[in-house]
């Protein structure tokens, strides 16, 4: 077997010795088409996604077709390689620390105003984004139990993003709102208008002239868009966007989940031990139940067995004692045991839209976590770096809210800060109200707990305290934050203290001290009392 494989290797590589030339040319070309595939297999991207990603990440400072705090982004992907805007995006201080001639040469151009690092984004995130970018039309979304006119989903795609920075469906924005535009204008004067609004009032148009006046703002005229493209634009204006009925049953479990898990509690171990002791009971009654009366034995009840017997009434004296003493601590031990708790709060904020669907990083909001020992409660003002521009929920719908609902909530940070969204600005002289979020996690006012501690310096997600709440709708309290849990990671995390020279002598000693690689939060002190309870 082995010499047939031979010869045929010696041959094959004969006959490739005779082709040579040939067989060079074919394999360069294959080669050049197998790196040419997966070049363009690294590029491809989801644009819905990337549009998510755009308005929740890159929208308070950029628009696709025109500047506003940073330059307009359409067609970016034409002007830089997508590696450079990966990085760029990602860790633009970093990049211009590093010296990257083209960083520093666009953070000149934009008058020296630092973007910001976006570390929480995956590459396929970013390539996502760039995908929007280009403006071409995301995949329509399939909509359930109703049928929906192709050109409907062609044209809300193409005006999420083209028109979407200026306009809304309801609502004034930078322009007016569109919702059954079709029905105030002709479908062949909107064509022209849309393609460019400029050229139509130049030529004399009276409606055109009219328009423009009401409406200071000037409009960015769109030739790249075919008349089939307005078209279908004009479509989804005429009957806006279409409510989908939602399954009745059909919310996720993660959404019914509250968190639950008792294990093995108190009452089962109880029902286990009063089992055990009248498995024994009955086996000491049944062993000393025969007693002497006038030289015969005689077999009293197993009942009075039970009863009379001076060992079983000490075991049950025993067992009362313990068994209460038992009872009376486990209760005491769950006086502010609050795991799962979940409070009504004063506005639906769901964590899974923001943290989960649009990646915003914990703390953008919680700030403080990083600084400080608490992590703080974001101000309304944060709420409104994104919110000046979201007054409407579009997303998939949660709980047993509708869109109104949803809108609704988004209305009570308005309310909250004296927002007019009609007129897009802040209400002059308006008494701005608090919001009163209700606390979930609380820790004993003689436990001292410092976030930067563990965030900054020991680098502890988020998620390892409060779950996954990226998943969370409404936030509950994931872990017993108790001082059994805080003693057990204590003694489970290993700390790297390699990568500080300041502590890389400490860590040796300790290393060599109780024999290990890496040493624990305990092996350094965490366990002292002075640490938690100062």
């Amino acid at each position: 077997m082995y010499q047939t494989r031979k010869k045929i290797f010696f041959l094959s590589m004969k006959s490739v010795k005779q082709h040579s030339a040939l067989s060079r040319l074919i394999r360069s070309s294959l080669a050049f088409l197998f790196i040419f595939s997966l070049n363009l297999s690294a590029q491809e991207g989801d644009a819905a996604n990337g549009e998510k990603l755009f308005k929740s990440v890159c929208a308070a400072c950029h628009r696709l077709d025109k500047k506003l705090v940073g330059p307009a982004l359409k067609g970016i992907t034409e002007k830089r390689e997508q590696d450079w805007l990966i990085a760029w995006i990602k860790d633009s201080p970093g990049m211009i620390k590093s010296g990257d001639k083209l960083a520093i040469q666009v953070f000149e151009e934009n008058n020296k105003l630092p973007m910001t690092a976006n570390p929480q984004l995956s590459d396929q995130d970013v390539i996502d984004i760039l995908a929007y970018t280009k403006g071409e039309p995301a995949a329509p979304k399939t909509v359930a139990t109703q049928e929906i006119d192709p050109g409907v989903e062609r044209g809300k795609t193409i005006f999420k993003a083209n028109c979407a920075a200026c306009h809304k469906l309801e609502g004034k924005l930078i322009g007016p709102e569109l919702l059954k535009i079709t029905d105030k204008r002709e479908a062949d004067w909107l064509i022209a208008w849309i393609k460019d609004n400029n050229a139509l009032v130049a030529s004399g148009d009276k409606l055109a002239k009219e328009v423009q006046d009401s409406n200071p703002a000037a409009m960015t005229p769109f030739p790249q868009l075919s008349d089939e493209d307005i078209e279908d634009v004009l479509k989804y204006l005429a009957v806006g966007d279409v409510k989908v009925t939602a399954v009745g049953g059909a919310t996720s479990a993660k959404d019914q989940e509250v968190f639950d898990n008792p294990g093995f509690g108190v009452l089962p171990t109880l029902l286990l031990t009063i089992l055990a002791f009248l498995a024994l009971s009955l086996i000491v009654a049944a062993t000393t139940n025969k007693v002497v009366v006038e030289g015969e034995e005689q077999e009293p009840s197993m009942l009075k067995s039970i009863i009379f017997n001076p060992f079983l009434r000490f075991l049950f004296v025993i067992f009362c004692v313990v068994g209460g003493a038992w009872l009376l601590f486990g209760w005491l031990m769950q006086v502010d045991l609050n795991e799962g708790y979940q409070p009504i709060q004063p506005i639906a904020f769901s964590h899974t839209v923001h943290a989960g669907d649009n990646k915003i990083d914990c703390q953008y909001c919680h700030s403080s976590a990083k600084h400080s020992k608490t992590s703080g409660i974001p101000t309304a003002n944060v709420c409104m770096n994104c919110h000046k521009s979201i007054s409407e929920y579009n997303g998939e719908l949660f709980g047993d809210y509708s869109k109104e609902d949803l809108d609704n909530e988004i209305q009570k940070i308005y309310d909250a800060v004296g927002w007019d969204k009609e007129n897009v600005q802040y209400i002059e002289g308006y008494e701005q109200k608090p919001i009163e979020w209700v606390r979930i996690h609380n820790l004993a006012d003689f436990a001292y707990y410092n976030h930067s501690q563990h965030v900054t310096v020991a680098g502890v997600a988020c998620q390892k305290c409060h779950g996954p709440v990226e998943e969370m709708h409404e936030v509950y309290q994931y872990s017993p934050l108790t001082m059994d849990w805080c003693i057990t990671c204590h003694r489970e995390t290993e700390v790297d203290m390699t990568e500080n020279g300041y502590y890389k002598n400490i860590h040796d000693q300790l290393a060599k001290k109780y024999g290990v690689e890496k040493v624990t939060e305990a092996q350094m002190g965490g366990l002292e009392c002075g640490k938690c309870h100062y």
